[in-house]
């Protein structure tokens, strides 16, 4: 799957940064239970969203917890403006993933397409926050 590059702009605001957190409902089994595909969301999203990964993606195996957690894969990355993770739920056709950066502009739809696309997602429920709203304007040191 060929995937463009959002158009965003830098435009500095008053604020820390951005955190979009995503729930992806009726997904493909295969894909959600697709390690590779993980690492290579994990791999290609800071690049794509104009970010600088600090180390490469980390993903493990998270077996059923017998509570509410099926077992699936969960990963993260660390990128030098902070991080991108993503839990799945194979047996539950469910997603939830987290893009948080102090960069502004993210590309919110972009980020909501591409997780539709490769996780084959028929729903999709996102929280936006605005994060550090009080954000200081100097260094205290």
């Amino acid at each position: 799957m060929k995937v463009k590059k959002p158009k965003t702009a830098y435009t500095p605001s008053s604020t820390f940064g951005e955190h979009l957190c995503i729930d992806g409902y009726k997904g493909s089994f295969e894909k959600l239970n697709n390690k590779r595909l993980v690492v290579k969301c994990l791999n290609e999203l800071p690049e794509l969203l104009g970010m600088k990964k600090l180390c490469k993606p980390h993903v493990y195996y998270a077996p059923d917890n017998s509570i509410k957690d099926c077992g699936g894969w969960s990963g993260f990355v660390v990128i030098a403006e902070s991080h991108i993770s993503i839990h799945t739920f194979p047996c539950r056709g469910f997603l939830s993933a987290d893009i948080y950066t102090c960069k502004d502009n993210m590309g919110i739809d972009f980020i909501i397409s591409y997780f539709k696309k490769r996780f084959e997602l028929k729903d999709v429920e996102t929280n936006f926050i605005k994060r550090g709203t009080r954000y200081p304007t100097k260094n205290v040191c």
